[in-house]
C-alpha cells in the first residue's frame, strides 16, 4: 500500500470514527492532524513525541472527546472508540495501547512506525 493510498484509507477511517463517536453520544473536536518534521523533532527533543511521528505523514490525528460539555481525558473514555478504530483496518493503531499512554491519538502504521 502506497503512502497516498494509506492516507486516503486513514482519512476515510477517521470519518467513520467521527460518525461512530456521534452515534454513541459523544462530541469530537479535532486536535492535531498535521505536524511539520521540524515540530516533530522539537517534540522528540523535549521528550513529548518522536521525530518520525506519523503526524508528519498525515497518518495520525489527536481527537478531543466530549460528553455533553465535559472534556474526557482518561484512557477509559476512549476504549469504545479505540475498539471501533482498530476494527476498521489491521494497520490502525491507538495511543492508549502504548506504554506512555496517549489516549486521544489514532494512527495508521507506516514503515514500522505506530
Amino acid at each position: 500500500m502506497t503512502l497516498i493510498e494509506k492516507q486516503g484509507t486513514f482519512s476515510n477511517n477517521v470519518g467513520l470514527l467521527l460518525l461512530y463517536a456521534s452515534s454513541i453520544g459523544y462530541t469530537v473536536t479535532l486536535g492535531e492532524a498535521w505536524r511539520t518534521p521540524e515540530q516533530a523533532a522539537l517534540n522528540a527533543k523535549k521528550g513529548i513525541g518522536i521525530s518520525n511521528s506519523l503526524h508528519t505523514k498525515r497518518l495520525a490525528i489527536d481527537l478531543n472527546l466530549f460528553h455533553g460539555e465535559q472534556w474526557l481525558l482518561k484512557k477509559e473514555d476512549y476504549v469504545l472508540l479505540a475498539k471501533f478504530w482498530k476494527s476498521l483496518h489491521p494497520l490502525n493503531r491507538w495511543g492508549g495501547d502504548w506504554v506512555k499512554v496517549d489516549a486521544p491519538h489514532f494512527s495508521m502504521e507506516h514503515e514500522g512506525v505506530k
